[in-house]
């Protein structure tokens, strides 16, 4: 059995003070607030409603641990960019991913989400520029594969290649046909 089947909800933080010692291994979800990040878990995981998902971007308002036993876990971060948010719930978004990011010594790897038809937006550019100066390990997931043709979905994936650091990963993603799921779970183990 995969151990990300294993996967179990351990707490929502709303600020770091909140979350468990820092210790472990954790792996981070990072994203636009609509690039499929609860969805994406949930297909990791194989379990349906582990991460709640909605069709209203900016749902995941905290940051949410999954555990996959004593010392690993999984992290899903508040989406940045587009939410239907008050600005000072954005600012305390802001404020809170940038000191997860930067303190959290158990941080081994982040897994970027961005939608195939948006990629490499401003914040996703931010977010890679940060992980390329701290040598955060990045894999990018290219979401909603399925919404372009696979030839379309290539092309995407060949150009978004070519804009990253070479250090960096990415792949084809889609939670609704269940594509790339094995591909990030090898990438995952290498994190762990």
């Amino acid at each position: 059995m995969s151990i990300y089947r294993q996967a179990q909800y351990l707490l929502n933080a709303h600020k770091l003070s909140q979350l468990p010692e820092d210790k472990g291994i954790e792996v981070a979800f990072a994203g636009r607030s609509n690039a499929g990040k609860s969805s994406a878990i949930n297909a990791i995981t194989g379990q349906r409603g582990l991460a709640r998902t909605s069709k209203t971007p900016g749902r995941t308002q905290h940051i949410v641990l999954f555990t996959l036993d004593e010392d690993r876990r999984l992290v899903d971060l508040p989406g940045y960019g587009y939410a239907k948010v008050p600005l000072a719930m954005k600012l305390h978004w802001q404020k809170t991913l940038e000191r997860y990011l930067h303190t959290r010594k158990c941080l081994h790897g982040l897994i970027l989400m961005m939608d195939i038809r948006h990629p490499l937006t401003e914040f996703d550019q931010h977010m890679l520029n940060w992980c390329n100066q701290s040598n955060m390990p990045v894999h990018i997931l290219l979401t909603k594969a399925d919404k372009l043709s696979y030839g379309k979905a290539m092309m995407v994936l060949q150009q978004v290649r070519k804009s990253i650091a070479e250090n960096n990963t990415i792949q084809l993603f889609s939670a609704l046909k269940r594509t790339g799921i094995e591909e990030v779970q090898t990438r995952l183990n290498d994190f762990f």
